[in-house]
């Protein structure tokens, strides 16, 4: 009988090695999960918390970030880090990193390497866009007037030119002759320029006030650089990876993640699509098909509709498409003749809910409309929030209110954010009827957003530096500032747990916040970006933030480490 109990004993215990192999290793035998540490010091802080840590193999075309916390301890995840040989950087604002050499990572140790900061020589070269509009005097407006320029290039670089306000004033007026999708190494003209920087007076005024924020009267500036705190807290808990496109010169704008895991971007100067494997790193690109011969080419927006499809806003192409993953085919619809003009921009196109009436809306940011597509027919319809202002001046139809963002929520109607003003909109699906509603914040520019489950617009606020929500039932407007100045909140994307996400354009900041009790978090990106899209997957344990890289040619993704908490039922009740 005792023999019996040792053999089942015995028999037990292998079935329990072989379920769960862990079991067999012998405390301090088991290889540590933790692939590469170190401590970040400087001689004038010791131990630095929230210094953004970035390792890449070499050869790779992937780069995984973490973040040091309060006793200056960074860790990467050994499931993260394959054995090789890792380059290392970081970023701190005001540091710059000891050269450390190449670390070797193994499979079965955790590798060690301290980093060591000295303070830069060159802080002007570290500062983000929100970083010099913080250092430079001046007031609101006239700072929130380069706003405009981010698109195309960063403050730095004019802060840095010499411009005089004689020659500033031409050079307005040729910046705003060129199409969103240019860049300083890819210009691309307009046909028709239907927008202007402001009126003469206004802008003398500024080329005045510009002329005192660069290095025309000088070799320094006459104000001192200012950076923003470092991550703290919840805010290094976080894992970036990042994957880097194949093509130097990809803009990449709007990135989203389809049902069987693939990445799909937009080429924001190039008239592309891509496909990227995060398994796999690989990519592929499509070239989609030109419906203007001579125009400006890119792409801004893309979606996926309910059948796995994308949709596309061709811009200043002057249409949308629709691709099949499956066949690789593209269709194309463009407005009719007599509609169609040259300043013509499908910047968005909304699938979302065409599986309610067959419809897709589009926004065009040329004319400023939003228009609506019948798949079945093809016939696009155009609805104008703005008929009395266009009446009332030709020069400048809108005088001043744009519509930019436009989303649907579950019976297709079209939400709408008034980017040039203060307001969101709504139009009926049904009977066309248009209302629109303002912004406790005046001059908020709200940018992009999203719709939750709820039918609530969630929508950045670009210039009043807020996160927007605005509640059909009650139509009420909340709003949440960013811990940051000038975050400058692009879009904002609501997740399944009941948080929103959103991206500040000019920190490199990612914007993580709880409605219900009001925390708010900023996660601090490795690298210069300039993120427009938020794109949340709510797919996996927690919730992932996507974005593309628009000025950096890649695609990154930003895992928070801290546990999840469901706050739906909580978000019912506010």
């Amino acid at each position: 009988m005792r023999m019996k109990g040792f053999l089942f004993v015995l028999i037990a215990g292998l079935g329990l090695t072989l379920i769960y192999p862990e079991l067999s290793l012998l405390r301090g035998q088991a290889p540590s999960s933790i692939g590469l540490t170190g401590q970040v010091t400087s001689k004038e802080e010791g131990a630095m918390e929230g210094v953004v840590v970035s390792a890449k193999k070499e050869g790779s075309t992937v780069t995984v970030s973490v973040v040091s916390d309060q006793q200056g301890r960074y860790r990467f995840p050994r499931e993260r880090m394959e054995p090789g040989t890792y380059s290392l950087k970081m970023r701190a604002a005001g540091y710059d990193l000891d050269d450390v050499g190449p670390v070797q990572v193994s499979a079965d140790k955790t590798a060690t390497a301290d980093l060591k900061l000295h303070k830069t020589n060159n802080l002007s070269s570290q500062l983000t866009n929100a970083e010099w509009l913080m250092s430079m005097p001046g007031t609101e407006e006239q700072k929130s007037f380069l706003l405009n320029c981010m698109t195309c290039h960063t403050v730095e670089r004019i802060v840095k030119s010499t411009h005089t306000p004689d020659e500033w004033i031409p050079l307005f007026e040729r910046m705003s002759s060129y199409s969103p999708e240019s860049d300083p190494t890819h210009p691309q003209k307009r046909i028709k320029v239907n927008e202007s920087f402001g009126t003469p007076e206004r802008l003398q005024k500024q080329a005045e006030w510009m002329s005192t924020i660069n290095l025309s009267s000088g070799d320094v500036w006459s104000y001192e650089l200012k950076t923003l705190p470092r991550p703290t807290g919840k805010a290094t808990q976080m894992i970036v990876t990042q994957y880097d496109l194949p093509r130097k010169e990809t803009m990449p704008h709007d990135a989203i993640v389809d049902a069987k895991g693939m990445v799909w971007y937009t080429d924001f100067g190039k008239s592309i699509i891509g496909k990227l494997d995060p398994k796999t790193a690989e990519v592929k690109e499509y070239r989609v098909p030109i419906l203007k011969p001579g125009f400006p080419v890119g792409i801004l927006e893309i979606d996926a509709d309910k059948a796995g499809d994308l949709w596309l806003g061709l811009m200043l192409q002057g249409g949308i498409a629709r691709f099949n993953p499956a066949t690789e085919k593209f269709t194309t619809w463009s407005l009719p003749k007599g509609v169609d003009n040259d300043a013509t921009q499908f910047a968005m196109v909304m699938p979302d809910h065409d599986d309610v009436d067959g419809k897709v809306w589009i926004q065009d940011a040329g004319i400023y409309t939003v228009n609506r597509l019948d798949i079945a027919t093809g016939k696009i319809e155009v609805f104008d929030p703005f008929p009395e202002l266009r009446a009332a001046s030709v020069g400048n139809p809108a005088q001043g209110n744009t519509v930019y963002g436009v989303v649907s929520d579950s019976h297709n109607n079209a939400l709408f954010m008034n980017f040039g003003k203060q307001s969101v909109g709504k139009i009926d699906a049904k009977t066309g009827k248009i209302q629109m509603w303002p912004t406790p914040t005046p001059n908020s520019r709200p940018r992009r957003g999203r719709v939750d489950s709820q039918d609530r617009l969630w929508f950045g606020e670009y210039r009043g530096n807020k996160i927007g929500m605005f509640d059909p039932k009650t139509e009420q407007i909340k709003e949440w500032p960013a811990r940051s100045p000038w975050d400058a909140p692009y879009d904002v994307a609501p997740a399944q747990n009941g948080e929103v996400w959103s991206s500040g354009i000019t920190s490199d900041h990612i914007i993580r916040l709880d409605p219900v009790s009001g925390e708010m978090i900023e996660y601090l990106l490795p690298g210069k970006t300039t993120i427009r899209r938020a794109f949340v997957d709510n797919s996996t344990t927690r919730p992932t933030f996507w974005i593309a890289s628009n000025h950096g040619a890649a695609i990154l993704k930003l895992e928070p480490l801290d546990s999840v908490q469901k706050i739906d039922t909580a978000q019912k009740k506010n």
